[in-house]
């Protein structure tokens, strides 16, 4: 992966200077630039383009949903990364449905947020499996493991226990195509069988 910048927004310089330090052993993700405020932020993003935001959940002037939105407008490109210490704040959800790519937190360590920034750089959401509730952290998994909607709809009607002819009626599909979408989640998860993908998908959370 190419060299990728990054704009840290918070207004905490111990919290600007401590991405700084976590990065630095990465050469591939360079801090270009910080911002203390939501309008800072705005501001930094035009004059920078980075290629991603690590955005701080609580600013002193704005609230992240306004940020998010503002920045979509400079920028539609930018990913953008929630930062926060407070793994329960329901304001996390809201971010992510505002567009945000990603939510980690703040006891991370280099190594760990070099490997999710550039997961998020690499097209995935990634969000810590403590700041989302279970509903989310279903939808997360699901993306991680590249499911489609249907793929993940024929997975958890077999792990009720229908089979082909069951989930083809039940969704509308035909026989041929359940056996298409099935075999294709047992690509994906890694399985030989749907046992063994039902078995799999409920260890990484999807059902």
């Amino acid at each position: 992966m190419k060299n990728k910048t990054i704009l840290v927004v918070d207004d905490h310089p111990v919290v600007r200077d401590g991405v700084r330090l976590l990065l630095r052993s990465d050469t591939s993700l360079f801090v270009v630039g910080s911002a203390e405020c939501g309008r800072a932020a705005i501001t930094r993003v035009r004059e920078l383009r980075p290629d991603i935001i690590l955005l701080d959940l609580r600013l002193p002037d704005m609230c992240v949903t306004e940020v998010i939105a503002r920045i979509r407008q400079v920028d539609m490109t930018t990913r953008i990364v929630v930062f926060t210490a407070y793994a329960d704040h329901g304001a996390v959800q809201r971010a992510l449905d505002a567009g945000a790519n990603g939510g980690l937190l703040k006891d991370i360590g280099g190594v760990d947020l070099s490997e999710a920034l550039r997961r998020v750089l690499r097209g995935e959401q990634v969000v810590d499996p403590r700041i989302v509730p279970d509903e989310s952290r279903r939808s997360v998994a699901v993306s991680r493991l590249g499911l489609t909607r249907r793929e993940y709809e024929v997975l958890r009607l077999a792990a009720e226990g229908m089979t082909n002819p069951e989930i083809a009626q039940s969704t509308g599909l035909t026989r041929n195509t359940v056996k298409t979408y099935l075999q294709s989640v047992l690509h994906k998860i890694g399985a030989r069988n749907r046992v063994e993908a039902v078995g799999k998908a409920a260890e990484a959370g999807l059902l």
